[in-house]
């Protein structure tokens, strides 16, 4: 048995495709014809590429040296070449919706999870049905629950994402535990006259922003964001964490929502201006080459409560107009298998999914990515209706109106949902 599969499958029982099917749309697997029936189900043990097969995958840039070598491999292995087609992940569902009916997209494709309800409701996309088990069983609960729409599982994850508190131990030796650790060090070391801060994040952005709210009791959608019918953005831990917002511009960040964005508090980190920066993995290369002495911890507790983040997951899935679903469901499950994870982290960086390789000495003695994971844990993921999009504006209108102009909080929520069911009213 080839060895990333032996790793991946020891102790799952074989799936068959009654068992694996989540009662998803797309294209059944390839089956062989034994027995009295004629049938023998398609198994993660059983399954093989269709005859002459070849396959395209489109992923980012910065991930072509890892395609370029899993690619190689899985070549060698199943004999099924694979081409690369360099694309954003963000561009990919949009291409898919033209290109897919047109058998010109990809055979295998990358987007981020909040992008799978679009995906899934366009028919675009194949169920990970074969290795449903098995990703279930080895990936962690936010990241399955991320890359699952409808009950239904899609994506076949290989990297989480998170923000966590970057901070810079010449001027703040341990990471503080509690807001109130913050607050306190404001006082001594906030210095606006010279552009020094204690703490930073992107304040235009809702995707930080949702934790203050999140972590009072806060959310978007209910039924873990499924539901969009129920809106928790002026419920009454959304108002206490705007609220703590307002204490934190008057104690901690006194500047407006313009003043601060990515290229600002990283040329304030990098300059040891900024004592800590609240930030997502994609920062650690540029501060490392700044030559900053910086730490990484979860996000500090607000009034005992752990802060929870956003989170996105990266995730291969399979063009649902594919020629070769049996070949590209196996590269998808190949490209997220618990070696090839390994495989991302040692060349990338990429915080696996995976939750053996997680736990894996090499990650745990990584106290940078052992930050982000445990952050990872108390994080939610982004929801994936396509209803979000109704949210972002209204929502971060809301923010400002608290954060610059000082409004009412409860009011300015208030205004903030009413927007939101204003317009799923107009496109249900």
């Amino acid at each position: 048995m080839r060895k990333w599969h032996q790793a991946a499958l020891a102790g799952f029982m074989a799936l068959t495709l009654t068992a694996c099917s989540s009662g998803g749309g797309g294209a059944a697997p390839t089956t062989t014809d034994s027995g009295e029936t004629g049938e023998t189900t398609v198994t993660a043990e059983n399954i093989q590429p269709e005859e002459g097969a070849s396959l395209v995958i489109w992923e980012d840039k910065n991930q072509s040296s890892f395609i370029e070598e899993r690619a190689k491999k899985f070549e060698e292995e199943y004999g099924v070449s694979v081409k690369i087609e360099e694309l954003p992940p963000t561009d990919q569902v949009t291409k898919l919706t033209t290109d897919g009916p047109a058998g010109l997209a990809a055979d295998v494709v990358v987007f981020p999870h909040d992008k799978i309800g679009s995906a899934s409701e366009a028919g675009l996309i194949l169920p990970n049905d074969i290795f449903e088990q098995e990703t279930t069983q080895s990936t962690s609960d936010n990241a399955v629950k991320a890359v699952t729409f409808k009950d239904i599982l899609y994506g076949y994850p290989y990297s989480v994402e998170t923000y966590a508190l970057f901070y810079n131990k010449k001027l703040y030796p341990e990471a503080p535990k509690s807001f109130d650790d913050i607050i306190s060090f404001a006082k001594t070391f906030n210095d606006t006259k010279n552009n020094k801060y204690t703490l930073m994040w992107e304040l235009q952005q809702f995707y930080y922003n949702f934790a203050y709210l999140a972590s009072q009791g806060g959310y978007i959608f209910g039924d873990e964001g499924m539901n969009s019918e129920d809106i928790g953005l002026n419920n009454e831990g959304a108002i206490k964490g705007g609220q703590f917002l307002q204490t934190l511009k008057s104690e901690v960040l006194p500047v407006k929502m313009g003043d601060v964005n990515y290229d600002i508090k990283k040329g304030l980190f990098s300059s040891g201006k900024l004592a800590m920066d609240i930030n997502g993995p994609w920062s650690i290369a540029d501060y490392r080459n700044a030559g900053i002495d910086f730490g990484v911890a979860p996000l500090p507790a607000i009034e005992g409560k752990p802060m929870t983040s956003f989170s996105g997951v990266k995730a291969y899935y399979v063009n649902a107009f594919t020629t070769y679903p049996n070949a590209a469901k196996l590269f998808a499950a190949y490209l997220s298998s618990a070696e090839s994870q390994m495989v991302n982290f040692e060349m990338n960086g990429t915080l696996p999914a995976n939750k053996d390789v997680a736990a894996d000495p090499k990650i745990q003695g990584d106290e940078i990515t052992k930050a982000f994971l445990e952050q990872f844990n108390n994080s939610t993921p982004m929801p994936s209706l396509p209803a979000m999009d109704s949210v972002w504006g209204p929502i971060s209108a809301a923010i400002t109106d608290i954060w610059d102009g000082g409004k009412d909080v409860k009011t300015s929520l208030d205004n903030a949902v009413n927007q939101v069911k204003e317009s799923l009213a107009t496109v249900q």
